[in-house]
């Protein structure tokens, strides 16, 4: 874990590269939106808004080994995103974030793409289970399921 900061304003160009780039990579599959995906999703004008509203930054921590290969964001006890640079993946740098954030926040709970079986699988390996809970993702037609441990 000592690799493992807090997010800092110099690191919003590098976390909105690796929010865009993964969720590309992960979810296109899915949504199968490309207006969204190449579209909407853009690298400069998320970084713009770490930049401008800081705050946002309050609850990252990232995964930083010489550069950032990772983030983390928690809301109390709930995982709300956790993301790994594609070019990092299976390198266990989600298992040392999701261990960070068990150990240092006890976190219980968070939301997963219905179809993203992989990282249910991840969630899966750490001790979370699926719930019955689950609902619509946000101007989508996809559902989110809640796991808990």
């Amino acid at each position: 874990m000592d690799y493992i900061r807090k997010a800092s304003m110099q690191d919003s160009s590098r976390l909105a590269e690796i929010l865009i780039f993964t969720k590309r990579m992960n979810y296109r599959k899915i949504f199968h939106n490309d207006k969204i995906s190449f579209g909407e999703m853009q690298v400069y004008p998320l970084a713009q808004d770490y930049i401008a509203n800081s705050e946002k930054l309050e609850n990252i921590w990232v995964y930083d080994d010489e550069f950032v290969k990772g983030m983390i964001h928690i809301e109390g006890r709930e995982i709300i995103e956790l993301y790994v640079d594609s070019f990092f993946q299976n390198e266990g740098i989600g298992t040392k974030l999701i261990e960070f954030a068990i150990q240092t926040f006890n976190v219980q709970n968070l939301f997963v793409l219905e179809k993203n079986i992989s990282a249910i699988r991840f969630y899966q390996r750490h001790g979370f289970l699926l719930t019955h809970e689950r609902q619509l993702e946000e101007g989508t037609t996809e559902y989110i399921v809640k796991m808990e441990r």
